[in-house]
């Protein structure tokens, strides 16, 4: 990867970590309301892999999509005005932080359900292969989702039918707030994944370069018409589950130790010591993005609430087809 990849790879964790940490700002003022899952300490991974994501591939997420959904190519400003509940967020502010979807970028949720986003992922990639479509499907879940039966049902029919999914399982080791030693007798997602065939690798999900040099690698075998394939990211939040957790199931120590191998902090640091970057450049990338987060937050604020005459439009099929959510 060249200087210039480097930089930008550095910049869109910043992005998702400016935004992130604004949300739950945002969240204290109770400016954002329900539930907020948060990404900081995990954003290597999904700019690691979002690099690789072309504007006709799909995406599925969990309900700690945000930083996934900006990549995507969603704006700031519909992001944060669904966290808002506004109607000009990106789904009329009905889904709320768990629930981004734009159907224009093929980001397909935002799933509350854990697991839930897995067989939707398998439907798409069959779709795009039985419809000759040139497009992949990238799939992130935790690996408290690995656990769940549909998980197993989903890559089972991946393998079989060769389709062209990529898995990206984030295991931050305690899915709600169980050590996943407690949980799964097999720690291994990786070898989870290869007991159906589907090829697989292990990355450090705390290395911005290692999530993009093994996503490409998964992305090019995936493209090639080799099949699925599984990428086990072994990260860890910095944040406690969402902004209602006591986090009780972690001590402090252990919270500080991983936040040494911070993603941004260390990508940073390498970035410097090469000379790949100045401190100027990296201060512009601050501003920059600033000034983008607070023009979103703004248009949030100036977005209006959805008149509670259209709250039935959208429920069922064929109710209303003049909107865009």
């Amino acid at each position: 990867m060249d200087k210039a990849w480097r930089g930008f790879l550095l910049k869109t964790m910043l992005r998702i970590r400016r935004m992130e940490e604004l949300c739950a700002e945002l969240y204290t003022q109770e400016k954002i309301r329900g539930f907020l899952h948060l990404y900081i300490g995990e954003e290597a991974v999904a700019s690691g892999v979002m690099a690789h994501v072309r504007r006709q591939d799909s995406v599925i997420a969990t309900y700690r999509e945000h930083g996934h959904a900006l990549l995507k190519g969603i704006p700031a400003s519909a992001i944060m005005a669904e966290m808002f509940g506004r109607l000009d967020g990106c789904s009329r502010g009905r889904g709320g932080s768990m629930h981004l979807f734009s159907r224009e970028h093929r980001f397909f949720g935002g799933n509350a359900i854990v697991g839930g986003g897995i067989p939707q992922a398998v439907g798409l990639a069959l779709a795009a292969k039985q419809l000759g479509e040139d497009r992949l499907t990238f799939c992130f879940f935790g690996e408290g989702a690995v656990a769940e039966g549909v998980f197993h049902e989903s890559a089972n029919l991946a393998a079989l039918w060769r389709l062209p999914v990529v898995f990206c399982c984030e295991n931050n080791r305690y899915a709600m707030g169980t050590a996943l030693e407690r949980s799964e007798s097999q720690t291994s997602m990786a070898a989870k994944a290869r007991a159906y065939a589907i090829d697989a690798l292990e990355v450090d999900g705390m290395d911005g370069l290692d999530c993009y040099d093994k996503s490409g690698h998964a992305v090019e075998s995936v493209r090639s018409g080799a099949g699925p394939f599984f990428l086990e990211f072994n990260t860890y939040r910095f944040r406690p589950h969402s902004m209602f957790d006591p986090e009780l199931y972690r001590g402090k120590a252990e919270v500080d130790a991983w936040k040494k191998h911070c993603p941004i902090a260390t990508l940073k640091a390498r970035l410097l010591t090469e000379g790949a970057l100045t401190e100027a450049q990296v201060a512009q990338y601050a501003a920059d993005i600033e000034q983008e987060m607070q023009s979103a937050v703004a248009f949030a604020q100036a977005s209006p609430w959805e008149p509670a005459a259209d709250l039935e439009r959208f429920v069922y099929a064929g109710r209303d087809s003049g909107g865009s959510a």
